[in-house]
């Protein structure tokens, strides 16, 4: 759905590009404004050469995900730093309520090792988690990625997220 077809006041999830390195500038920026967004970050352990460091990086390099309605649209390019929004068949993507919610419920699951990867990965068998931390999730199977990892297609963006579940915890959706 494109932005001008879009009621003013219908609020939307959209992805948007920034510059590299300043998704946590972005993310303070849209907050001072007013507009909600979501960063999702996560914890990693860095290595120097003097010390180690747990630091907060995001999860998907130069993306914010911005919830707003048509009026907010411009405001959101006018940002330092936002490029562009992320788009899908010619359009800003608009991406679904549930796969932010997905994202946020990842990320909160702290013995989940997640990432994220823009492999191109050919479709697969839709599934659905039926155990653990991570059930009800529904997700296009990719493919299992070592012991206990699989690989779950998120659409308008086109990532594909690895989340630790045995397969023995899947189950084939039958719609």
């Amino acid at each position: 759905m494109s932005p001008k077809s879009q009621s003013p006041l219908t609020e939307h999830w959209h992805a948007i590009y920034v510059h590299s390195r300043a998704e946590k500038k972005v993310h303070s920026e849209l907050a001072r404004k007013g507009i909600e967004s979501f960063l999702p970050l996560q914890r990693k352990l860095r290595q120097w050469s003097d010390r180690k460091k747990w630091v907060e990086m995001p999860l998907i390099s130069g993306y914010v995900f911005v919830h707003i309605s048509r009026l907010h649209y411009d405001t959101v390019l006018q940002i330092d730093n936002v490029m562009q929004y992320v788009r899908f068949e010619g359009k800003a993507a608009v991406i679904r309520d549930q796969d932010i919610a997905v994202l946020k419920r990842m990320l909160g699951q702290s013995e989940l090792d997640v990432e994220i990867t823009q492999e191109e990965l050919l479709p697969g068998t839709q599934v659905e988690i039926i155990a653990g931390p991570m059930m009800g999730v529904r997700g296009e199977l990719i493919s299992f990625r070592g012991n206990n990892r699989v690989a779950l297609r998120i659409l308008p963006l086109g990532f594909t997220v690895l989340v630790e579940s045995p397969g023995m915890n899947l189950a084939i959706v039958k719609e």
